[in-house]
């Protein structure tokens, strides 16, 4: 195999590892809430918003694990 055919290769490899870490990452963020009551479009944005505004994006990505947690207080799975 030719370097330029390895390099083409673990390209396409990156690629795909990122969009599929990208679909998990997106697939962990709570969306049901164990109230049903509160299990709805409006609570849900809300409480998105709340935690948005408590936790706003640092640059380091560690926001998202913050917002998921604050989302995980407020009854959200």
């Amino acid at each position: 195999m030719t370097l330029s055919k390895l390099g083409g290769h673990l390209r396409k490899v990156t690629i795909t590892l990122l969009i599929g870490s990208f679909l998990v990452g997106c697939s962990l963020y709570p969306d049901v809430n164990t109230d049903p009551a509160k299990n709805n479009k409006a609570t849900f944005q809300r409480d998105a918003l709340d935690c948005a505004q408590s936790y706003p994006d640092s640059g380091s990505g560690v926001y998202v694990k913050q917002r998921i947690s604050c989302m995980n207080l407020k009854g959200w799975h």
